[in-house]
């Protein structure tokens, strides 16, 4: 067993870049298997952020090679202003970063369609508006365009025609206007030339890396709770965000998965609509944003922010069969005086340990008062440094949801880290 999972445990937001970035020098390859251009995984390395949306959180280490997988879906003209940005930066990608030619593609209809869709709907997801859904929908509906199709205009262009006639009825519904097969074809074509050498069998790497027996490393992106089918529905992605995705995503086996590793922040977040338990719409809400500095790294929005929510993290622990959690922004708790955890529900009566099937927006969250603490974190790098009330603190998340806490960190730079171990380790 040679890969190890890292995985959103609450609804997104929950710092896994960073902790794809603490674990990748244990790592010979990354792989980004879900997702696409909504997600945003920030790194910090010596006060200096990077935000990257698909490449790889492992990148910025030169001998980490990294592979965005056919379970993504890939906005072209993101992908190549990443590269540039990076080699602004003086990090090579050419023979270090390939994107699989499976995954497939978002076109600009999709990115129309997705916004349109949010404005026109009286019940709103609150996508990023990314385009990831439609391009999704394509998948599921054997029509889509991908990588590999970027190589070739003639089989471009033919298959944007019928992709665009299939689009064009939902278009006109929602008061849209649909570009031209031949306008999408000579954008993407030049696109997929200016990719052409990132473009190829993915598969093919993760293959040989399990052959050499090499340490293969699985990046999320979302989180649990909005996994298509594990989360909170139908204010989720489109696409399974869980562990399991990873199989299918990458192109890996079950049986290559050494462990699943779960990454939750101290406090819960969530952007766009959907039920959300433990939200404060109140001062202390406010000021857990300000301090975690809580606004989309990819749409800009404030995060709804509030109380660490043991169910939801129970429920993460079970449906991805984490072994490990990784808590991220513990620091950020030091600017509060009691903290409040979130250990059940109330619903009509009865106490629920797990998320009801629905009705979610309807439960009463059953919390415990914890003592805080005021100290800076920042200079902490083992468990035992922490105050004695973060580590109680950190102690009963591990007691209510039965999973051992390892990394913990307790800052936005890549140092700011407690307890970091190889993932790989036994």
């Amino acid at each position: 067993m040679s890969a190890v999972v890292v995985v959103g445990a609450q609804w997104g937001d929950e710092g896994k870049g960073k902790v794809v970035d603490l674990y990748a020098p244990y790592a010979e390859l990354v792989v980004r298997y879900a997702g696409g251009a909504n997600a945003g995984h920030t790194l910090v390395v010596n006060g200096e952020k990077l935000i990257l949306h698909l490449i790889p959180s492992g990148i910025l280490h030169e001998q980490t090679k990294c592979v965005v997988g056919q379970g993504t879906v890939i906005d072209p003209a993101v992908f190549l202003e990443e590269i540039e940005a990076l080699s602004a930066r003086r990090v090579a990608t050419d023979g270090r970063l390939l994107v699989s030619q499976r995954a497939h593609v978002v076109l600009p209809h999709h990115k129309l369609i997705d916004g349109l869709r949010e404005k026109k709907s009286n019940e709103a997801i609150g996508t990023t508006k990314r385009g990831i859904g439609p391009c999704y929908e394509d998948k599921v509906a054997r029509r889509g365009v991908r990588m590999g199709d970027l190589l070739d205009i003639e089989v471009l262009r033919g298959k944007l025609d019928a992709n665009l006639e299939s689009w064009r009825p939902v278009a006109e519904d929602l008061g849209g206007t649909l570009p031209s097969a031949e306008e999408v074809a000579a954008q993407y074509a030049a696109l997929g030339e200016a990719l052409r050498r990132y473009i190829g069998d993915a598969a093919a790497i993760v293959r040989a890396s399990i052959r050499a027996e090499e340490k293969i490393l699985l990046e999320g992106a979302q989180g649990t709770m909005l996994d298509i089918d594990n989360g909170t529905y139908p204010f989720v992605t489109s696409s399974n965000a869980v562990a399991g995705g990873a199989c299918a995503g990458a192109g890996i086996g079950p049986t290559h998965i050494r462990r699943a590793v779960g990454i939750a922040k101290a406090y819960t977040t969530r952007v766009g609509g959907g039920p959300f338990p433990t939200e404060l719409e109140d001062e202390t809400g406010q000021l857990l944003r300000d301090a975690g500095a809580e606004y989309g790294s990819t749409t800009g929005r404030p995060r709804r922010c509030g109380w660490l929510d043991l169910v939801a993290l129970r429920h993460a622990v079970t449906v991805n069969g984490l072994g490990e959690l990784a808590i991220t922004k513990l620091d950020v708790l030091s600017a509060v005086d009691a903290i409040m955890l979130c250990v059940a529900y109330e619903l009509d009566g009865e106490r629920l340990d797990y998320p009801p099937y629905e009705r979610l927006e309807a439960v009463q969250p059953i919390y415990e008062t914890l003592e805080g603490w005021d100290e800076d974190l920042s200079g902490c790098r083992t468990r035992a440094d922490l105050p004695a009330a973060a580590q109680a603190y950190l102690a009963r998340i591990e007691q209510e949801v039965g999973c051992p806490i390892g990394v913990v960190s307790v800052g936005p730079d890549r140092e700011d880290t407690a307890d970091l171990q190889d993932p790989f380790g036994a």
